[in-house]
């Protein structure tokens, strides 16, 4: 099936130079030679997946103002990452960034990383004075209260270049955001609060849009699908999976499977037709349907939509936007929830699952396609994918409307091997240890207001979700290692306080 991720080599992060006039055409060219080296070691590095584009030195607000516009226009532009060279008077930046639209990156660094201790002059400090440039830049950015992320260090440090590789896979998934379409399919699960919230709000602060639509538009689409188009699926499904006997092609249930199918490919037309990147179903609503899509939505999330149960159009915006932020990278991210936990006094656990939908990216091995009661619905027995969750280092992340902003919540947890097999548990489950323990951790997801829907990720890191946090200007609470409830408590306060 397509993938409906960009193409991260195809977006730009746009390379500029901040110098000036002063030091005369010969230094302003070996500037620009410079720069034009940098730009292009940084494009060709692994680590950076976007094409880095040098552009011409700057060294007049007009040429300042005129790129930044440029920028702004730019389809493909996905934010700049500025250098100082020289020093470059910051009067002039004005304009231009109080204009600018876009995530700003300050690359504070040096051609050279060594000084020539027995040859240098005053040539060569006129020339090389990043730490002079980058505060006069610095401060301006800071004057104009200008959100940007600040990387220091020698640009061929591989430290340096990881994180501007993280600052441009967060600044792809922002752009993103900005023309994506997410459909809620129904409305939300009834009586429930934190999938809700003001998706008006969230357009002005995000960019997506999020619009409902009735089952009655997907059922449409599945009607149009043919029998032979979902026997294809189904061999897909058999090659791909480890096939539960009963629904093999000799298997009784066998047209559980088909009719699993069908919904996928119904669900999937629908979605394309009008360009949708991510939606929401609800068990409370499925006439027309046989089951609730739980394989359908499984492999739709590993083909990188982002999907949110219940009507949680917010969870489902933040799984896109962790779909583009991880494109290419090892590990996987879904949906989740955290399910239940495990309260021993020798370290308690959680163990994250949902009724269905959980990615099949971040299985330990090949998945298991089974089929077996819900509970709830009122409908068929739905079929899934059923398997473990490797362990190693991830996280999880939640956006929430808290009424007059928007939060993200973050937890760096520790996913753990289950002591025993969970042969009877129907779903696909991850089992992790929360940081700095669970009692401080939960504690601190409930005192944030943290979903019970957060993104799970082990190719993300807590730095990718900092940044998109900095580029939509929203609040951002981390629970790590290092959290102590009562500086928390104080960190909320201070940020209602401030919001009024």
């Amino acid at each position: 099936m397509p993938n409906v991720l960009p193409s991260l080599d195809t977006l730009e992060a746009w390379f500029i130079t901040g110098s000036q006039h002063l030091y005369g055409p010969e230094a302003l060219a070996k500037v620009a030679e410079h720069s034009q080296q940098v730009a292009t070691a940084l494009g060709e590095d692994p680590q950076v997946p976007v094409r880095v584009v040098f552009k011409p030195v700057l060294t007049r607000p007009e040429e300042v103002r005129q790129l930044i516009d440029e920028a702004n226009a730019a389809p493909n532009c996905i934010g700049l990452i500025a250098w100082m060279h020289t020093f470059s008077p910051a009067k002039m930046w004005i304009a231009g960034l109080s204009n600018l639209n876009k995530p700003l990156l300050h690359l504070h660094t040096q051609f050279n990383r060594d000084l020539p201790w027995q040859t240098i002059d005053m040539d060569f400090m006129n020339l090389n004075q990043s730490a002079h440039g980058g505060r006069e830049f610095g401060f301006m950015c800071s004057r104009l209260r200008l959100p940007r992320k600040v990387v220091v260090g020698h640009w061929e440090d591989s430290q340096v270049r990881s994180e501007i590789g993280v600052w441009t896979r967060a600044a792809a998934a922002n752009h993103d955001m900005r023309s994506a379409r997410i459909a809620r399919i129904g409305d939300n699960m009834r009586e429930v609060a934190v999938t809700e919230g003001d998706k008006v709000a969230a357009q002005m602060t995000f960019g997506y849009s999020v619009n409902g639509y009735g089952l009655g538009d997907v059922v449409a689409f599945m009607d149009e699908v043919s029998d032979a188009e979902v026997d294809k699926l189904c061999t897909e499904y058999d090659e791909s999976y480890v096939m539960a006997d009963s629904l093999k092609p000799s298997g009784g249930q066998r047209q559980s499977l088909k009719d699993a199918a069908r919904i996928e490919l119904g669900l999937r037309a629908f979605l394309e037709s009008e360009g949708f990147v991510g939606y929401t179903d609800t068990f409370e609503n499925l006439h027309g349907m046989k089951q609730l899509p739980g394989i359908a939505s499984q492999r739709l999330m590993a083909d990188g939509y982002g999907f949110g149960a219940e009507g949680d159009w917010k969870g489902a915006a933040l799984v896109r936007a962790s779909k583009v932020m991880a494109a290419g990278l090892p590990g996987g991210t879904s949906f989740m929830e955290d399910y239940t936990y495990h309260l021993s006094p020798d370290g308690a656990q959680v163990l994250g699952a949902h009724m269905l939908e959980i990615c099949p990216t971040i299985a330990a091995d090949r998945p298991k396609c089974e089929i077996h009661p819900l509970g709830i619905g009122g409908k068929e027995d739905p079929v899934r994918l059923v398997f473990d969750v490797p362990a190693g280092p991830a996280v999880n992340a939640a956006v929430v409307d808290m009424g007059n902003r928007f939060r993200m919540v973050l937890n760096e947890v520790d996913v753990v091997s289950p002591p025993d097999p969970m042969s009877n548990l129907p779903v696909a489950r991850a089992l992790w240890s929360p940081q700095p323990d669970l009692k401080t951790a939960a504690a601190a997801w409930i005192y944030a207001g943290g979903s019970h829907h957060p993104v799970f990720s082990q190719a993300l890191s807590t730095e990718h979700y900092e940044d998109l946090a900095e580029m939509t200007g929203i609040e951002l609470v981390v629970i790590d290692a290092d959290t102590r409830l009562r500086d928390l408590k104080n960190q909320l306060l201070l940020g209602d306080f401030r919001q009024g």
